[in-house]
């Protein structure tokens, strides 16, 4: 027993020297300042909840069928129970004013003259065209809004499609049109976001390129102050430099210092330069955030900020597995605790990362978007009472 209780504090002793003297011959302020030794009884003890949390996730952890884009099949399941008794004329008639009308009859798009947010309209249009061949007979109401709007304690009841929602929402799910056009326009993208084919081909290509050991080794946000959710992270980057690097960008609404938490506001990063960085914080805008499956793709590992709101394709990802969560109300303390974490367990945080882009790579594709909505629509369609006829009110959308 002795012998064994030597030979691990030699292990101890010597691994921990030859990390410092790794640290000297780099000369490195950022690896004195944040090194934790993992081996250290703080590290094993303060760390040991989140080292037990990973492990139980493994040990649960199946990965799912991407055949037929079978990664996400579950969702639209949930999301269509609600109406499993069928949906009616009337059932439509109530929402009508909740979103923009679209029908589909003989294999043709027709849509309300007027959409909200044209670009959104035209994302979501470019889909709906390529499936028309294959999809049946239908008649949906289709929100281009940020938020959802059919929610369980209150209002109208009826089937509405929107990009995003909480559980205290029936809104049905589906890909948004980002993916094609009219995702959020800032001063780097000024039309928009952009496709996500093209990014998913540039951010792919970028986070492989990107050696792991190569990022800088700290937190890092570029973001508007959309809600205070995210100001602890900034205050600690104020505070601890050498941990994270967070700053409010402007938004369309900002007025003055005071928008962005008293400083002034950050220039833009784009994504590609997000990958420099070994962390990176997701949180949520109005509703879920559009930043969050670009990011992944960096091969940096995520912390993903609250679990309320969701897209169509978060369920399959998985905590401790594809990212780390935070508490949407996380302090400051919260968030050093978990960057100090991963500084200590670097091998853990890299297969995160991995993990991650894995998941993204290979079941995100525009093909599995597009699958998506076929399925999505296809089992929509059968859940109608009625066979729909042309609303004269509506126009002929072409390609």
């Amino acid at each position: 027993m002795y012998f064994l209780l030597f030979n691990y504090l030699f292990f101890v002793i010597v691994h921990f020297c030859n990390a410092n003297e790794a640290c000297l011959k780099e000369n490195s302020e950022q690896c004195n300042a944040s090194k934790v030794n993992m081996y250290s009884k703080e590290a094993n003890t303060k760390y040991l909840k989140y080292l037990d949390l990973i492990k139980r996730a493994k040990e649960n952890y199946s990965p799912c069928d991407n055949t037929k884009c079978g990664c996400y099949s579950s969702q639209i399941s949930d999301d269509l129970k609600i109406f499993k008794k069928g949906i009616t004329p009337q059932l439509i008639d109530k929402v009508k004013t909740k979103g923009t009308k679209y029908q589909i009859i003989d294999h043709k798009l027709y849509r309300d003259k007027n959409c909200m947010f044209p670009a959104r309209c035209a994302g979501i249009e470019h889909f709906l065209l390529k499936l028309l061949p294959k999809l049946p007979d239908m008649e949906l109401i289709i929100n281009t809004r940020d938020w959802p709007q059919i929610h369980k304690d209150y209002g109208v009841f009826g089937p509405v499609f929107s990009f995003s929602k909480t559980s205290d929402y029936s809104d049905i799910m589906y890909p948004a049109w980002a993916f094609w056009e009219g995702g959020p326009a800032i001063s780097l993208y000024p039309r928009g976001i952009g496709r996500w084919d093209t990014h998913r081909d540039l951010l792919g290509k970028k986070g492989n390129e990107t050696l792991w050991d190569e990022k800088i080794p700290k937190g890092f946000f570029r973001g508007s102050r959309t809600s205070a959710e995210r100001d602890p992270l900034v205050l600690l980057s104020r505070e601890k430099p050498h941990l994270v690097d967070a700053q409010y960008t402007k938004n369309q609404a900002w007025k003055s210092d005071a928008d962005t938490l008293h400083q002034p506001p950050a220039p833009e990063v784009s994504f590609e330069d997000h990958c420099k960085y070994k962390y990176l914080f997701n949180f949520r805008g109005v509703a879920a955030s559009f930043r969050f499956k670009h990011i992944l793709l960096c091969k940096s590992l995520v912390f993903h900020v609250g679990s309320d709101w969701l897209e169509f394709f978060y369920p399959a990802l998985k905590p401790w597995i594809h990212y780390i969560p935070v508490e949407a109300n996380a302090s400051k303390e919260k968030i050093e605790e978990l960057v100090q974490f991963v500084l200590s367990y670097d091998n853990i945080a890299k297969e995160i990362a991995e993990n991650g882009y894995n998941m993204i790579w290979n079941n995100l594709k525009l093909v599995d978007v597009t699958c998506y909505w076929r399925k999505l629509l296809k089992q929509y369609a059968k859940l109608l009472t009625y066979k729909p006829e042309i609303d004269n009110d509506l126009i002929e959308i072409k390609k």
